[in-house]
């Protein structure tokens, strides 16, 4: 009890210079983190998280500063501390994980030097004897290859890989606070549950105060010990892991846990509720309650005053003047639906047979028969054969690499085939867009992952819906303005969005001008690549429900690919899991998320955080990272990851296609009674 807290905040407030005068972006922020404690600090993007892990480590830029409040670390304060004095600080005593790792890291240096330098300046090291040290921390990482990483650039790693170099940086010295902002948000599921177990391993064997920040409430249920929600600036909710997720009391954390989608929840026995509105922008906040716009409990007494934190139990703070009223309610019960009846088989809207797409290896050529050089490729889609019914969607999963969103972009003529055929509405389509006609494009549309990069910045978003229309002649030329409006509203977007510029609104409304833009035509077919993956859990919940009334209102064929396994089960009938090109398990989505399931199904399923502290998780992890698909593993693709390979057969034999009825299949050497036991 009278342990000094390795980082204590207290009232601390952080502004901003602007032109418009002094901008308040953190207010009356306090938390304690002790040794070997873990606290998560989430909330949306905009709530201030960053911005407070920033002042801890005075990176607020020339014109951020903090205006109020102390920041105590072991019990003495950072503020008015020198730039060397931090300096000393920081990268020793203070560690940072940042979440853009490729910005984090030096394009221009080895992982080797990046790595050493710590070591050289804070511990007077040698370099031979730091570059020693850096292998070993590497190796506690579970990084693949430590030698070669060492000698390579940060553009040369993949995402988990120069993640996984930023944590070793951070833990060399032995840090005692370890700041994480969204250090897994951008990495596949298997990746992130490596670095959650180091995190895990970290707190226990260093005894470590973890600072962690994330949107993701799944992953920080499974690693923190405390938790504070924040909101525009504030925080809102405080408490213990298992008592804020058993108990959530304040509106914006209820909110929050209803837009999650369920990983155990079949498709339509779920709604997801987002919160309507958006977090206000600092110099615009409420003089009130600062969520009472977006609360569905608002009353008239909200808006007079500002909420203080009230203790509505033992540890749980909330900052709302109902809190007691709200405590310990449930949330969920409301939210569940029963099934949609099951319909006769809807006719096949897409039926790709054995399709292959390659990419040839530039300048890199081998010696073949009679002396003659022969091309090398990368085999991202490899023989591999979807179907897609009327009014359904396949879901499409695999980590990153394993040929998904090319599979796609194949399907609709972005990339040309190499081998196969794609028959959409019985017309054969294997030419590219180029050759495609007017009438084939129209039906079959696509959503890509990054709005930024298909929005032209220049036209508002309504001049570039209303070409779509114009193009494809939907609406007769004096009805263009009439169905753009309906087409934003069909999306959650009233009338006044069609004259903004992209720059003028946020990643999740610009991802839903997206949508607008494929379904304008009216298609038969969208293909959605990743839309949600890097989306707040709010505007996610939101674009999901948009996809869902789009499908049900046209009875669209739909392909959703995602490495969020808890969307795919949200919104796929079918799922379709790759590995290196193939497919390794394909079938109805119920029989995909319950034994039997392919071992690499079963790890990808185990690695999905779940947003219950209470629950224990199945620990089947994969080693290694995916091989190269130029030159892809004889035998089983997927033996030199598989913890359940057998040598002898995996490593030689192609595994044969086990049909285990209603359409689903599984491509493994393990027998079914043994693939019934990987329950994940």
């Amino acid at each position: 009890m009278n342990e000094v807290p390795i980082l204590s905040v207290k009232d601390l407030a952080v502004s901003y210079k602007t032109r418009k005068g002094q901008v308040d972006a953190v207010r009356d922020v306090s938390f304690d983190i002790c040794e070997g404690e873990n606290l998560g600090l989430v909330g949306e993007s905009g709530c201030g998280k960053s911005t407070v892990a920033f002042s801890i480590v005075n990176f607020l830029g020339p014109n951020g500063f903090v205006s109020n409040g102390q920041i105590l670390f072991k019990g003495q304060e950072l503020r008015g501390r020198s730039e060397e004095e931090l300096r000393k600080l920081r990268g020793a005593d203070i560690a940072m994980v940042y979440q853009e790792p490729m910005s984090a890291l030096n394009p221009s240096m080895m992982i080797r030097d990046q790595l050493a330098e710590s070591l050289v300046i804070h511990r007077g090291m040698k370099r031979e004897d730091a570059y020693r040290e850096c292998e070993e921390a590497l190796h506690r990482v579970y990084m693949p290859d430590v030698e070669g990483v060492m000698k390579r650039y940060s553009f040369q790693l993949s995402g988990g890989q120069q993640q996984r170099v930023l944590i070793a940086m951070a833990m060399l010295n032995n840090p005692a606070l370890l700041i994480m902002d969204e250090p897994t948000t951008a990495l596949d599921v298997t990746v992130e549950a490596a670095v959650l177990d180091l995190i895990a391993e970290l707190k226990q064997k260093y005894r470590t105060a973890t600072l962690y920040i994330s949107h993701n409430l799944g992953v920080v249920a499974r690693v923190s010990d405390k938790v504070a929600v924040m909101y525009a600036g504030e925080v809102v909710e405080y408490a213990t892991t298992k008592d804020i997720y058993a108990r959530p009391t304040h509106p914006y954390t209820k909110g929050l846990m209803r837009c999650l989608p369920d990983v155990d929840a079949p498709k339509g026995t779920r709604v997801l509720v987002p919160i309507p509105g958006r977090v206000p922008s600092p110099d615009q906040v409420p003089a009130g309650c600062i969520f009472a716009p977006r609360c569905e409990h608002r009353k008239d007494t909200c808006d007079v005053g500002r909420p203080q934190l009230l203790e509505v139990a033992t540890g749980h703070l909330v900052r709302c003047s109902s809190a007691m009223e709200w405590y310990a309610q449930p949330i969920d019960a409301a939210h569940r639906i029963p099934p949609p009846p099951s319909r006769e088989a809807p006719p096949v809207v897409l039926d790709a047979e054995s399709v292959k797409t390659y990419y040839p290896v530039p300048f890199k050529t081998v010696k073949g028969l009679f002396g003659m050089e022969k091309r090398r490729y990368v085999r991202a889609v490899d023989d591999v054969s979807v179907t897609v019914q009327r009014g359904r969607t396949l879901g499409i999963v695999g980590e990153s690499g394993c040929g998904k969103s090319t599979l796609a972009k194949t399907i609709v003529g972005l990339e040309p085939l190499r081998g196969g055929k794609v028959d959409f509405l019985g017309i054969d389509v294997t030419k590219p867009i180029q050759k495609r006609s007017l009438s084939t494009i129209r039906e079959l549309q696509m959503v890509f992952q990054d709005p930024n990069g298909t929005l032209n910045p220049s036209y508002s978003v309504g001049d570039q819906i209303a070409e779509s229309l114009k193009r494809f002649r939907t609406v007769p030329s004096g009805e263009v303005y009439g169905e753009v409006v309906r087409l934003l509203r069909a999306v959650k977007l009233n009338e006044n969005y069609y004259h903004r510029l992209p720059r003028q609104m946020s990643g999740g409304e610009k991802q839903r001008v997206g949508i607008a833009r494929a379904i304008a035509s009216n298609p038969a077919m969208v293909v959605c690549d990743e839309p949600v993956s890097a989306l707040d859990v709010s505007v996610q919940a939101a674009v999901l429900n948009v996809l869902v009334e789009v499908q049900q209102q046209h009875d669209t064929a739909m392909i959703l690919i995602s490495h969020d396994l808890s969307a795919v089960r949200f919104f796929s009938d079918d799922v379709a899991v790759m590995y290196l090109g193939r497919i390794v398990e394909i079938g109805p989505c119920e029989a995909i998320y319950s034994p039997p399931s392919h071992p690499y199904t079963a790890a990808l399923l185990a690695a999905v955080p779940r947003p219950d502290p209470t629950l224990e998780q199945k620990n089947i992890r994969l080693s290694g990272v995916v091989p190269s698909a130029v030159n892809p593993p004889s035998g089983c693709r997927f033996h030199t990851r598989c913890p359940f390979v057998m040598k002898g057969v995996c490593d030689v034999e192609e595994p044969p296609v086990q049909d285990i009825g209603n359409g689903h299949k599984i491509v493994c050497h393990l027998p079914t009674e043994q693939l019934y036991h990987l329950n994940p």
